[in-house]
């Protein structure tokens, strides 16, 4: 098993999200524009279709703001 099949565990494990939908979800970012307000909250809304999670209106702009100010982990570790 390499690493990215690890990563990749651990995500499902988490989520239940399998691999093919998480690479499906990373193509649509790269395709994106993530500066763009709409295209952050829809990628918010798939994610939280696909996991079943409910995303609050006020927690969702939290995301965006956090997003547009560029305050995300790099470190993908500091997600798990």
């Amino acid at each position: 098993m390499n690493l990215d099949d690890n990563f990749f565990e651990k995500v499902e494990k988490k989520t239940n999200v399998d691999k093919a939908t998480i690479m499906d979800l990373a193509n649509e970012l790269n395709n994106g524009n993530m500066k763009n307000e709409n295209t952050i909250r829809k990628v918010i809304q798939t994610l939280s279709s696909i996991t079943g999670k409910n995303v609050s209106k006020e927690k969702e702009d939290k995301i965006v703001n956090t997003v547009l100010k560029d305050n995300v982990p790099k470190d993908v570790d500091k997600l798990f």
